[in-house]
């Protein structure tokens, strides 16, 4: 053993923390009820999921309100309440009716006999008869916990594990006979297809069902399994008594009696409702569930597994719940500021993003339908277009073994499917929103972590192949997977109204911005090559393909005085015109501008004022496009100015930091902190859209830290931190880099800061080293150990005039950067 004068910094700082954390449980920090806000209905109000969960868990545990709440379940309003149901998503769109919800459990006071066709109005397991408010304010919740009451007493509590999980249910002492019912047919979308139930008179309860995905053609099958703790009155099921008449139920109850339901497969979503019900006359009683992708015997073997039965016959509520905060401390803990220093809403933000990026994707190891293979399943890639600016990057720097599993997760879909998955929903293919953008994750990870890949597990020869196969190959059906690369080879750009002769089928719209996308991808082959050795031809192939995003530029079109934007363009080379403001926010006319047929404006949830800025390998091109430094620093103020940018929108989030390839990161900071006070808070309502699979949370946490990723690379912009110190922890390094701001300013926190705020950065040194750049910091000496220190001022006019320092601009490809 080391002296312990030799320990690791990264084994001090833990040991400082675990003293400090007598004082703050970082935990405590979080708030789950951000985002959370009402507005599922093509709105948003973030649909962030406030349930119990550890890190990257398959069981989601939450409430469900009965006013389509999507993929989280939950609106911070007094909705009524159908259930508490296992399996939830973080902070997506997709069907506004959701998806995921399985299996609720529901709660009841009542009187229930054995029936056919007659309803009793004390025994109502219909899901809209059934539905109860919750009592106002208690609503709770935690990482790792959940609680709300309803307005009869009833209180509902659940805390889990990855694939299991407990739920207490406490009612009112009362003579009066209580009862929960086992949902087996409504998930949030109400998409049941088929499954069944069984039942013992002892209340063990198995369950499969068949659901419609959330984002996506396609159908899954999920299992669940429920034992109780309290002795069982009666146990049996409910049924309708027909499809013509779903809300009126058939009910048998048994003392003594096995009973089960078994609805076959349909092509179509069936109205039936049917389930369980449960008679106890315990005023607790707490339900072990378990979840699973293959079989009700597994979902009964993961609760067992993680769940044990302790010696006395119980569970042990303290242990899973004391487990979960501890794994959510360790998360957090890789993220250490001065709580009693630092802004407390600054705090809160920074906490409950790092929280947030943190749920997905969600960890399905051992629950693959589909294949058998050795290496990790990963489900909740919801999708790839939205979390790969932000929430693969955050993970590269904090989670690096978690990481690997998500990229070997990817690997694996190529293997066994040839190319690379681009929206895993529901275990199942998601719809592809725009280029193939798992690719620039896999490229990012093999600049990042090639020399540690054996160490991690990821073989990156296949990880290459990967990215080749999907680069190169169309598959016959780009609907779900892959790229349209039979038009992007043969034209250089992706041709609207084109048919390919090969015979392969997609959905052909969004042509303009699936070609920048198509361009970062293959950017990201070319980065692979580099860190993996590969032939120079490879490597010139991809970094010249990764060019063509210039094809789709029409000098010709004019907006707001300004010349040249991406916009679609026909085979034989002309260009179809879109105003650059369509699908803007201020757009006049109702576009579409999603993912679907009726899309015409050739962008996918951006316009063109904002796509012909995503090149974030090329940004030099982009600034020589637009005229020079002077007139895309005007572009840039114009496009915010005029209210084009969308905060909500993942083709905005690197437009905040973009005066940076100007030489203006002055502007950049004044940006990001307007950008930060104004569309962000700790409210309900506190994100700015949805939070996309916490694409939004690790926005905001790199601005929060001053940082911001340039996606397959090890290069990050340099920003002004919004604390005056911060370590980051890498695990798999066993380093601790601690950020430290020179002159921090907390007037300078703020949508405006004040004339003469210090929130410029004027130098930054790294181990005491002066890099020579006030724009861009390097991957390794962000996880390297050490101090970074960042010195700010608030001389606005050096600030301009400084630019980004001797070193230069930040890295574009035309102009050399990200040398080989």
């Amino acid at each position: 053993m080391k002296p312990i004068h030799q320990r690791p910094t990264f084994l001090l700082l833990l040991l400082t923390f675990s003293n400090a954390s007598k004082a703050t449980n970082l935990t405590s920090l979080v708030n789950l009820f951000i985002g959370t806000a009402s507005g599922a209905n093509g709105g948003s109000g973030g649909n962030a999921f406030p349930g119990a969960a550890v890190p990257h868990a398959m069981a989601k545990v939450g409430i469900d309100v009965s006013t389509a709440p999507r993929q989280a379940g939950y609106i911070h309003d007094n909705s009524s309440i159908t259930g508490i149901s296992l399996l939830h998503d973080e902070g997506t769109g997709g069907n506004t009716d959701g998806g995921y919800g399985n299996f609720p459990l529901f709660p009841f006071i009542g009187s229930c006999t054995n029936s056919s066709g007659v309803n009793n109005p004390e025994c109502e397991p219909g899901i809209a008869a059934r539905a109860a408010l919750r009592a106002a304010g208690t609503d709770i919740a935690s990482p790792g916990y959940f609680s709300t009451t309803f307005v009869s007493g009833i209180q509902i509590e659940t805390t889990s594990t990855r694939r299991a999980g407990l739920i207490r249910f406490t009612f009112p002492v009362s003579n009066a006979t209580n009862y929960l019912v086992v949902d087996l047919t409504n998930d949030l979308g109400r998409s049941f297809s088929g499954g069944t139930i069984s039942i013992s008179p002892l209340g063990h309860v198995e369950l499969g069902g068949t659901f419609l995905q959330s984002y996506g053609p396609s159908n899954y099958t999920a299992y669940a399994c429920y034992d109780f703790d309290s002795p069982v009155l009666q146990a049996g099921t409910y049924q309708s008594v027909n499809t013509s008449s779903p809300t009126v139920f058939d009910i048998s109850l048994s003392s003594t009696s096995n009973m089960s339901l078994e609805f076959p497969f349909t092509s179509s979503v069936s109205p039936i409702q049917a389930g369980g019900l449960i008679a106890f006359n315990s005023s607790q009683v707490v339900a072990r569930f378990g979840v699973s992708m293959i079989s009700s015997a597994q979902a009964c073997s993961n609760a067992e597994d993680e769940i044990p039965t302790t010696s006395d016959g119980a569970w042990d509520w303290d242990a899973i719940m004391a487990n979960s905060n501890n794994e959510w401390e360790g998360v957090l803990s890789r993220v250490l500021i001065d709580m009693e220093k630092e802004n407390s809403t600054v705090v809160e933000l920074l906490y409950s993003s790092l929280y947030r990026a943190s749920l997905i994707p969600a960890n399905f190891t051992g629950e693959n339908p589909y294949w058998d293979s050795p290496f990790p399943f990963f489900d909740a890639m919801f999708c790839s277009w939205d979390v790969f600016r932000t929430v693969h990057p955050l993970l590269s720097l904090t989670s690096p073994q978690e990481w690997s599993q998500i990229v070997n997760a990817y690997v694996d879909g190529w293997r066994n499917t040839g190319y690379i998955p681009e929206c895993r929903a529901n275990t199942k293919p998601g719809y592809v929103q725009g280029g193939s953008d798992g690719m620039p994750i896999l490229g990012e990870f093999a600049v990042k972590y090639a020399a540690n890949a054996e160490e991690l597990g990821v073989p990156m020869d296949d990880l290459y192949q990967a990215l080749v196969d999907t680069a190169e190959n169309t598959p016959p059906n780009w609907l779900t997977v892959g790229r349209q690369n039979t038009a992007w080879k043969t034209f250089d750009y992706i041709p609207t109204d084109w048919v390919d002769p090969s015979g392969s089928v997609g959905l052909p719209t969004r042509e303009a911005s699936r070609a920048y996308e198509y361009s970062l991808g293959d950017f990201a082959v070319r980065q692979a090559g580099i860190a993996l050795n590969k032939s120079q031809a490879d490597i010139e192939k991809y970094a010249n393909r990764s060019m063509n995003f210039v094809n789709m530029w029409d000098p010709n079109v004019t907006s707001d005085g300004f010349s040249g934007f991406a916009q679609r363009r026909y085979q034989n080379g002309t260009f179809a015109f879109t105003d650059p403001i369509t699908c803007s926010p201020v757009d006049p006319i109702a576009h579409s501008c999603a993912r679907g047929d009726d899309n015409d404006s050739g962008f996918y949830e951006s316009s063109s004022w904002e796509m012909s800025f995503f090149a974030p390998h090329s940004v030099a091109t982009l600034v020589q496009l637009m005229g020079g430094n002077t007139t895309f620093v005007d572009r840039v103020n114009n496009y915010f100015s005029k209210g084009y940018f969308t905060a909500g929108n993942e083709p905005s989030f690197n437009v905040p930091s973009i005066y940076h390839y100007a030489g203006r990161p002055d502007l950049s900071a004044l940006r990001i902190r307007n950008v930060v006070f104004t569309d962000f808070s700790t409210q309900i309502g506190g994100i700015p859209g949805n939070d996309d699979s916490a694409a939004m949370a690790a926005l905001l946490t790199f601005h929060l830290l001053g940082l911001y990723p340039v996606q397959a690379s090890t290069q990050l912009l340099i920003g002004s931190p919004f604390v005056s110190s911060y370590t980051l922890m890498n695990p798999l390094f066993n380093t601790s880099t601690t950020f430290t701001v020179s002159g921090f300013d907390n007037t300078t926190l703020v949508a405006s800061p004040p004339s003469g705020g210090r929130v410029f950065v004027k130098s930054v040194t790294v181990n005491g080293v002066d890099t020579g750049s006030v724009c861009v910091i390097d991957f390794a000496d962000v996880v390297g150990g050490g101090e970074v220190v960042i010195e700010v001022d608030g001389d606005a006019d050096a600030a301009a005039l400084r630019g980004c320092g001797p070193a230069g601009l930040p890295d574009s490809l035309e102009t050399g950067g990200f040398p080989m």
